[in-house]
């Protein structure tokens, strides 16, 4: 990893998404997008893209500068970090490609950097495409991957199996290291995936604020959901197939889900409400 520089940080968490498999819809890496666009930040380091991408899967970017000079961009995943004085703490974003190869060895180096830094705990935000209609909230789910943490984080213990990403991978590593990680997933549509997907980043910027108990400016978010799902409505519309589809989708869900959700949620978005009244 070249790196380029070292901000002061304090007790910094760091925050990660990558492009790929565990992306669905972009939601994931529109959330770390949507923290970099948030707040200053300085590029702390960046992965040699020879080391860890197959460029026939992820093949390089020309563009035409505004020089009229064409310039290529390399696939690779970058380090940022962020100063935050409003907080108690700062952040550490990652935003890259989920590495085509050499795994252990991008784990490694990473965590390395994050030993560097001090950091605090290890956030990986995720997307991933489910049976659930776009018309109701996205469901967002925390877990950790080791019983004591998950407990003492107050998130689920991870019951998956089967194949995996490199989040998986990064958050075994980092526990194993005595770095407490967690992951956050979004639920997507598996009939509205592609990208954008607005509503699925504003679930997981409200999940983070929740988990943290922070507040994150939303710029055109919530806008941009709205529009986004009035297109889905609009899909739906001239199909009643799909329509019929999501109205089983949508009395499922309210069925099972949002009975039991609506005090929590109530909750939730009061918190929210009076961190945002206290920074303004």
């Amino acid at each position: 990893m070249e790196i380029l520089q070292i901000p002061p940080l304090r007790s910094p968490i760091m925050i990660f998404s990558f492009g790929g498999w565990n992306d669905a819809g972009e939601a994931a890496t529109g959330a770390v997008s949507h923290l970099l666009n948030s707040w200053e930040h300085a590029l702390i380091g960046r992965f040699d893209p020879e080391e860890f991408y197959d460029f026939q899967v992820n093949r390089p970017m020309v563009f035409v500068d505004d020089s009229k000079i064409r310039q290529i961009t390399w696939p690779t995943t970058e380090v940022f970090g962020i100063l935050t004085p409003q907080f108690d703490f700062d952040l550490v974003v990652v935003k890259g490609l989920e590495p085509s190869m050499r795994w252990k060895r991008f784990t490694s180096d990473l965590l390395d950097l994050a030993d560097d830094l001090e950091v605090s705990m290890i956030l990986a935000m995720g997307s991933l495409l489910a049976d659930t209609p776009h018309s109701r909230p996205i469901s967002v789910s925390g877990s950790g991957s080791h019983p004591e943490i998950a407990k003492r984080l107050g998130v689920e213990v991870s019951r998956y199996e089967g194949p995996t990403g490199i989040l998986g991978i990064l958050q075994e590593a980092a526990e194993r290291r005595g770095i407490d990680a967690i992951s956050l997933w979004a639920a997507i549509p598996h009939y509205a995936s592609a990208p954008p997907s607005p509503k699925a980043t504003l679930a997981l910027i409200n999940a983070l604020e929740d988990f943290l108990s922070i507040s994150i400016p939303l710029g055109n978010l919530a806008d941009e959901s709205k529009m986004w799902e009035s297109g889905i409505d609009e899909m739906a519309q001239e199909d009643s197939d799909l329509k019929e589809y999501i109205r089983q989708l949508e009395s499922s869900k309210d069925e099972t889900e949002l009975p039991e959700a609506t005090g929590e949620s109530i909750a939730r978005e009061f918190e929210r409400y009076l961190r945002r009244r206290n920074i303004e």
